[in-house]
């Protein structure tokens, strides 16, 4: 949905899968499927070494004491998770007031915030494949052309070669700088 923006809700430390779990049964309920999208608790698998040699693995929270949620805003939707037990509040809705001192809006992600995270990932169509000739139209290389060496869709970068002083250099620029 074009209006659902990703929020950040505050927790108490260890509500998180509480909080997350609340919102879902909430949702189902309700049947807020269609403002309330999607409720996620980032983390990471980590694999550490006990004391006794032996490989621990097991998920780590990303962030600690924070859900994440993607939803249509409304004052009934901020509402009913604000009252969750567990739930502090949405990430800036006490820094952003208005006039009389009200808390607004919570702030939602910006969609670079939401790629960084992972959250959602960027569609990225490429005109150009390993091997070809690419003109720069970004940076101090502006303008010259270069040949494609690799593409690194997971760091969204290409590796080039320019030719100058009679020799190859190496350059990496985002996938967006260069075009056929």
């Amino acid at each position: 949905m074009a209006d659902a923006k990703w929020y950040v809700i505050q927790t108490y430390s260890g509500y998180e899968n509480t909080v997350k779990a609340t919102i879902e049964k909430t949702v189902e309920n309700r049947h807020l499927q269609d403002q309330i999208l999607v409720i996620s608790i980032p983390t990471e698998t980590v694999t550490e070494k006990t004391e006794k040699g032996e490989l621990k693995t097991y998920e780590r929270k990303l962030f600690p004491s924070y859900v994440l949620v993607k939803m249509i805003y409304t004052n009934e939707v901020w509402h009913l998770i604000k009252n969750i037990r567990g739930v502090t509040g949405f990430l800036g809705d006490t820094m952003n007031k208005d006039n009389a001192g009200a808390n607004k809006e919570p702030i939602a992600l910006s969609q670079e915030e939401v790629y960084a995270m992972g959250m959602e990932k960027r569609e990225i169509i490429l005109d150009y494949k390993i091997g070809d000739t690419v003109k720069i139209y970004e940076g101090i290389y502006k303008g010259q052309t270069a040949v494609v060496d690799d593409i690194d869709l997971d760091a969204a970068l290409v590796h080039l070669s320019v030719r100058m002083f009679n020799r190859q250099i190496p350059l990496s620029l985002p996938l967006d700088a260069v075009e056929l």
